[in-house]
């Protein structure tokens, strides 16, 4: 690709950034749903692909530490899915009981937030919001796996963004945001098996995000889970009437979302 090839689309996606996409066929729609269910639900696979979880969740408590005024160190991200998050400050208050809750619910309303951009036909505008949101996180990575991890998802939404035909990019799109609202739900299943499984176990273990929340605000620790769960699901409802209300033959009636005048 010659300078003034890339200096077009370079400008094509920059139009396209603020101009609405045609809204994809339901099928489309569907299958990008049916195959984020395999992402989440198949354990194998999971293995893999909740290393995205993992970068979302490591993101939220990073944003949310720069927003209460913490100081971030620097995130991790292991190959056992595994992450760490290490921010300065105050041991307490409500900086860090924030910074603390905005781990689990993060790949949820992050997967609602893009849901509402799918909502809106900005499918560029979408896939861009994650090169930027990834671009950020990769600069506070520290170490090797992490910062690989952060480049590899980065780089493959960048070039379906950049070379992806319409097709490919609403399909993409549609298959990161039902991950995202998927995938929000099993870590905290799997929270709550893990604080069983060390409630059981006479030896001591690292604290999870519910058991940190439970010192700093001495709530119990289950009820934290059950607000990450309530987030969760609540995101997955919104989301999911986002992503079917307006896609072709298909229109929610006005007692969920509003009411549509017309079907296509």
């Amino acid at each position: 690709m010659d300078r003034a090839e890339f200096a077009e689309r370079g400008a094509a996606i920059a139009d396209r950034l603020l101009t609405p996409q045609a809204q994809p066929p339901w099928w489309l729609v569907a299958a990008a749903a049916v195959a984020a269910l395999i992402l989440v639900g198949y354990r194998p696979i999971w293995r893999l692909t909740r290393n995205i979880v993992t970068i979302a969740h490591e993101g939220g408590h990073a944003l949310v530490a720069l927003l209460t005024g913490r100081k971030l160190t620097g995130i991790r991200v292991h190959s056992d899915t595994s992450g760490l998050t290490v921010s300065s400050g105050k041991p307490y208050g409500l900086g860090m009981i924030l910074t603390t809750m905005a781990g689990y619910p993060a790949p949820s309303l992050l997967g609602l937030g893009f849901a509402a951009l799918l909502g809106a036909s900005r499918i560029t505008l979408l896939l861009w919001t994650a090169i930027v949101l990834l671009a950020a996180l990769l600069v506070k990575i520290r170490n090797i796996y992490g910062a690989c991890t952060v480049l590899a998802l980065g780089t493959t939404v960048f070039l379906v963004s950049w070379f992806g035909a319409d097709t490919l990019q609403a399909g993409f799109a549609y298959l990161g945001t039902w991950f995202l609202l998927f995938a929000g739900t099993r870590p905290i299943v799997e929270l709550q098996r893990g604080r069983s499984r060390q409630q059981r176990s006479p030896y001591p273990g690292i604290d999870s995000d519910a058991d940190q929340l439970a010192r700093l605000t001495r709530l119990p620790g289950l009820l934290w889970v059950f607000v990450f769960g309530a987030i969760a699901i609540g995101a997955l409802l919104l989301g999911t009437g986002l992503l079917v209300a307006d896609i072709d033959g298909i229109c929610l009636s006005d007692s969920f979302l509003g009411s549509c005048s017309t079907t296509r």
